[in-house]
C-alpha cells in the first residue's frame, strides 16, 4: 500500500468519572483498569502494522512525558511524542498533530485515536481503516461509527445520509449530542450511530476546515507548531501561542460545521471505558457478576466491583457497588452512578484534598516514591529508582532525610563526598546539604527516606542539576 496512515494517538482528559484509579497525576489512560496493559498501550498496538500504518504520533500534556515514554518503552514501540503546555481539548491538539505531520508530507493521511478508547476486536477496526482510506485521500473527513448495543445517554450520535454506501461508508446527515434516555431510544431505531471519536482524514482536508471554522485558534496553533522546541526526544509546542487557543473539542470546532464528514460503520467491541460501569461491562466476572482486582473476598455479593491493591477489602451481601481502595482514598458508590463520583471528586477540590487530583505515588522521570507514614514533623518514604535513573542535585532548607537502602546499590552524593551505599545500609542527608541519589545498578533501587523537620512538602527544594530537564 503507496499510503500509510500516520496514526495519532491524543492522551488528553483526566477520567474524574474513574477516581480514585485516575487522578490526575496519572489517568485513567495510563492505567491498566481492564486487561493487563493500560488502554494508552493498548491504542499503539492497535496500530502496528507497518502494511498500514506509519510511525506513531502521541500529543500528550507535558507532565504525563515520562508516563508516556516509559509505556513505549515497556512495549518496545517508537513514537514522535508532541506535548502541550496546557490543555486545550481535541481540537487544538489534532490541528497541531496536522500541522507538524503536514509539514513533514502535504499528502498525509492521519488516524486520530483517544488514548483511554477499548476496542476488543483491533482486526475489524483496522479493516474499517482500509476502507475508510481512499475516502480520507480523497478529502473526506471520515469518523468511525459504532452501531449501539443499547440507547445509551452517555456517547454522541451520527445519523448516516443513506446505509448504501461502499463498506457502508456514507456522508453525515446530522451530529447529535449525548441525549435523554427517551430520545437515545429513538435514534437507536432510526439508526442512528454512536460517535467513537475515532478519525480519519487528510492533513490539508483537516486543516483547511479548522482555518475556515476557528480561524484564530488555527493561526495560534500554527505559530505553537513553527515555535516547537526539542526537549530530551519530545517535542514541546511554543507556549504562549497555545495558551492562546480557545479550547474546544473537536465535534464542535469542525465535525459538527463541516460539509465533507462521512462516516464508516465499525463492529470491533469499543468502549470509551470512562465511567465504572463501562468497566464492569468490559471486564470479565465471576459467576455471581462481580468484577475484583487484588486483595478482594467476596461473601453474597452480586454485580459489583471491588479493587484493593494492598488492605484485604472484604464485602458480604452487597449488590450493584463500586468499592476502590487506594494507598490514600477509599471511595463506594453505586455502580451506575457515574455522574455521582464525578460529583464527588468537584466536592474533594473545593475542599482541598490533594487526594482529588494527585496519587500517593508520585511518577517522575526516574521511578517514584510513594508516602508511607507521616506525622507533626516527619514523613516516610518508599523511593524507587530505576537502573541508571538519577534524582536531581539538590537541597532542601527545612528537612533533613536519613536514606535506608533495602534493595540494590545507590550511588549518593553530599556535599562533595560521594559514596556508594549496599543493601541493609544507610546514610544521613544534613538540612542544608547539596545531595543526590543515582542508581547504578541494572535492578531497581530501593531506599526508605526518613524525613524530619518543621516543613516536608514537596516544594522545599532547589535543583542545581537535573539531566531530565526539570
Amino acid at each position: 500500500m503507496a499510503t500509510k496512515i500516520v496514526p495519532v494517538i491524543l492522551c488528553g482528559g483526566a477520567g474524574a468519572r474513574l477516581w480514585p484509579a485516575s487522578r490526575e497525576s496519572r489517568p485513567k489512560q495510563f492505567i491498566a483498569l481492564v486487561g493487563e496493559r493500560s488502554s494508552f498501550q493498548e491504542a499503539v498496538l492497535r496500530v502496528q502494522d507497518p502494511e498500514l500504518f506509519a510511525k506513531p504520533l502521541i500529543v500528550a500534556n507535558a507532565d504525563h512525558r515520562f508516563l508516556v515514554a516509559e509505556q513505549l518503552e515497556a512495549l518496545g514501540v517508537a513514537a514522535d511524542v508532541l506535548l502541550e503546555p496546557a490543555r486545550r481539548d481535541s481540537g487544538p491538539a489534532i490541528a497541531a498533530a496536522a500541522h507538524l505531520v503536514h509539514s513533514r508530507d502535504p499528502h498525509a493521511v492521519l488516524l486520530t485515536l483517544a488514548a483511554d478508547h477499548l476496542v476488543e476486536r483491533p482486526d475489524l477496526f483496522r479493516a474499517a481503516c482500509e476502507t475508510a482510506l481512499p475516502a480520507a485521500m480523497a478529502g473526506r473527513i471520515v469518523v468511525f461509527g459504532v452501531e449501539p448495543s443499547s440507547p445509551a445517554t452517555g456517547y454522541g450520535y451520527i445519523r448516516p445520509e443513506t446505509d448504501e454506501g461502499p463498506g457502508g461508508l456514507n456522508p453525515v446527515a446530522e451530529f447529535v449530542e449525548k441525549p435523554d434516555a427517551e430520545t437515545a431510544a429513538r435514534y437507536v431505531a432510526d439508526g442512528y450511530m454512536w460517535n467513537s471519536g475515532n478519525f480519519l482524514f487528510s492533513a490539508s482536508a483537516m486543516l483547511e476546515d479548522y482555518a475556515e471554522f476557528e480561524p484564530d485558534s488555527a493561526a495560534a496553533v500554527e505559530e505553537a507548531v513553527r515555535g516547537i522546541e526539542g526537549d530530551l526526544g519530545f517535542l514541546l509546542l511554543a507556549r504562549e501561542p497555545f495558551l492562546a487557543v480557545v479550547p474546544k473539542s473537536i465535534d464542535y470546532s469542525v465535525m459538527e460545521r463541516s460539509a465533507r464528514v462521512s462516516v464508516v460503520p465499525v463492529d470491533c467491541g469499543w468502549s470509551d471505558i470512562g465511567t465504572w460501569g463501562a468497566i464492569w461491562d468490559a471486564s470479565q466476572k465471576d459467576a455471581r457478576g462481580n468484577v475484583t482486582r487484588g486483595t478482594v473476598e467476596l461473601v453474597g455479593s452480586e454485580n459489583c466491583i471491588a479493587i484493593s491493591d494492598r488492605p484485604v477489602l472484604a464485602l458480604a451481601g452487597m449488590k450493584d457497588l463500586v468499592v476502590v481502595v487506594d494507598d490514600d482514598a477509599v471511595m463506594v458508590a453505586n455502580r451506575g452512578d457515574a455522574d455521582g463520583v464525578k460529583s464527588i471528586v468537584g466536592h474533594l477540590r473545593d475542599r482541598k484534598y490533594a487526594q482529588a487530583s494527585a496519587h500517593a505515588r508520585g511518577y517522575r522521570p526516574w521511578g517514584f516514591y510513594q508516602s508511607l507514614d507521616s506525622g507533626g514533623r516527619f514523613q516516610v518514604k518508599r523511593i524507587v529508582v530505576k537502573p541508571g535513573g538519577t534524582l536531581s542535585l539538590q537541597k532542601h532548607y527545612h528537612r533533613a532525610e536519613h536514606w535506608v537502602v533495602v534493595r540494590g546499590t545507590a550511588e549518593v552524593t553530599i556535599g562533595d563526598e560521594r559514596k556508594i551505599i549496599s543493601e541493609n545500609e544507610s546514610t544521613y542527608i544534613p538540612q542544608g546539604a547539596m545531595h543526590r541519589l543515582r542508581n547504578p545498578g541494572k535492578i531497581d533501587l530501593e531506599v526508605i527516606e526518613v524525613q524530619t523537620g518543621s516543613y516536608l512538602g514537596e516544594d522545599d527544594i532547589e535543583r542545581f542539576e537535573d539531566i531530565y530537564g526539570r
